[in-house]
């Protein structure tokens, strides 16, 4: 059996998996809302982590009855980009700014002129954007000195939950990709740009590659889980990472488009594939000698989530989603702008605003809820113009995260996308990936491509039906992020 670990944003999910794949148990626990103090800022308890990682971790093993000592490894995942900060007691300082955090362009601007735009790329192969750890950081030099002072440890997310289940402090190295601190083309810490932005290389974790063993459960891990001392922990990757190893997506030309809070579409890749305007983030992937590419929208998951707590508080996701689909494909000319977090790709703008356009009289609540989710799957299909720019293969398309789960938001990715889209028989997000990891570590599969051939199965595939449709709407929506850019001039 093998435990994967996922520290989302919403809360933490712990799922038991067997040899052949199966899910055993799976349990989940809430996290606290998102603190945002100010428009654009967002942040989170790390302490709150833990208490769900512990709530998850213990459901899990009651559903399955299972001691712990019949777990074999664990493998962990998560939210990326957040930046945990540790005193030498490995203490938290103040509370994590997260992936969705927009208030650090000031330290981007100063970073990039610092080093400039195309040495950060070749060094990094990402440019600075706000949601990064290092930019976090330099916020918090600049803004919170006494704090930056006191700084002994970073981490990420889910490494903080290791370092609470272990002691151990490590990052692999999917993870440590989005913290622009990396060189991605060689898969170490990058000195120079430590050096440049002012960050002690000791702050920074020991590295490892994601089924590498890193870590074992530790006696205050044990009392604290149920989880036995000793139980192998692997690495894991980020969120986006496992969820791309719980999908199969590991040779050049298989993609996966995935809908959660956020939406990403990801391609892996041979070799690091830079895109030389930063548009598309490239970051090693959670196989070792792997990269590759994403797209990444912020607000996906998020609009239907904020359409629906703001206007249809009373209604599920369900009966908004039974009510968009009497409605024809681009709803009647209403377009969704799903910038509700500024936007990473293509625009680089942490002061991008959402908005619907085109509004008549003639549409009804259903047309806006097919609005937001059309809109989500053609801020997604950005990411597949830039491929296209780029040159990165799409030969399949697999679908995961909520988006995979109605069969309207299928088909309409299918439509959006214009291409069949691929569903799979148990699509358990980057739990799966992370237990996957954790099964190689130990040798239960003797590589991360071997476990997903042993694991993953497709169970349907969807062929688009109003492409041309989608079409003509994706070529009007091309023409909003413009002029919603030109309203803040």
């Amino acid at each position: 059996m093998f435990l994967g670990v996922d520290v989302g944003t919403g809360g933490t999910r712990a799922i038991l998996i067997d040899r052949n794949g199966k899910v055993i148990a799976s349990s989940s626990a809430e996290h606290k809302p998102i603190h945002s103090e100010h428009i654009g800022w967002a942040e989170q308890d790390p302490n709150d982590w833990w208490r769900a990682a512990r709530e998850a971790i213990a459901g899990a093993m009651a559903e399955s009855e299972l001691a712990g000592s019949e777990i074999e490894a664990i493998g962990l995942t998560g939210q990326m980009h957040g930046c945990v900060m540790l005193d030498a007691n490995g203490e938290v300082l103040r509370p994590a700014l997260i992936w969705c955090d927009q208030r650090t362009q000031p330290q981007c601007d100063w970073l990039t002129e610092k080093i400039g735009f195309e040495r950060l790329i070749e060094l990094t192969a990402n440019p600075a954007l706000p949601n990064f750890t290092l930019t976090k950081l330099l916020w918090v030099r600049d803004h919170q000195p006494e704090i930056f002072a006191r700084i002994a440890h970073v981490l990420c997310p889910k490494d903080y939950v290791r370092y609470r289940l272990t002691g151990e402090l490590a990052m692999d190295m999917q993870e440590a990709s989005g913290t622009l601190l990396l060189d991605v083309a060689h898969r170490r810490w990058s000195a120079e740009v430590a050096e440049a932005a002012g960050i002690p290389l000791q702050w920074l974790p020991r590295l490892f590659e994601g089924p590498e063993i890193c870590a074992h459960i530790s006696d205050a891990g044990a009392a604290a889980t149920g989880l036995a001392t000793g139980t192998p922990v692997a690495a894991g990757a980020g969120d986006q990472g496992a969820g791309a190893v719980g999908m199969g997506i590991l040779a050049p030309g298989s993609v996966s488009a995935t809908i959660g809070t956020s939406g990403v579409v990801f391609a892996a890749t041979d070799t690091p594939t830079k895109d030389r305007l930063g548009r598309l983030h490239t970051f090693c992937h959670a196989a070792p000698n792997r990269w590759h590419v994403m797209g990444v929208t912020n607000g996906a998951g998020l609009s239907l989530r904020y359409f629906r707590d703001t206007f249809a508080a009373a209604s599920s996701y369900d009966t908004l989603s039974a009510l968009a689909a009497n409605v024809p494909a681009a709803s009647d000319g209403l377009l969704w702008a799903p910038y509700l977090f500024g936007e990473r790709t293509p625009h680089l703008d942490p002061n991008a605003r959402a908005a619907f356009v085109g509004i008549t009289a003639s549409h009804t609540q259903a047309h806006f809820v097919r609005a937001v989710l059309e809109g989500v799957a053609m801020s997604l299909r950005d990411t597949f113009t830039l491929f296209q720019e780029l040159h990165i293969p799409v030969e399949s398309i697999r679908l995961g995260g909520g988006g995979a789960r109605g069969p309207l938001w299928r088909q309409i990715q299918a439509d959006v996308y214009g291409q069949p889209v691929e569903l799979l028989e148990a699509e358990e997000g980057g739990a799966f990936g992370a237990a996957l990891l954790a099964g190689t570590g130990v040798n239960a599969w003797p590589s991360v491509e071997a476990a997903c051939a042993s694991t993953i199965r497709i169970a349907q595939t969807i062929a688009p039906q109003n492409a041309a449709a989608m079409n003509e709407a994706y070529r009007q929506y091309r023409k909003v992020y413009p002029a919603l850019r030109s309203l803040a001039d």
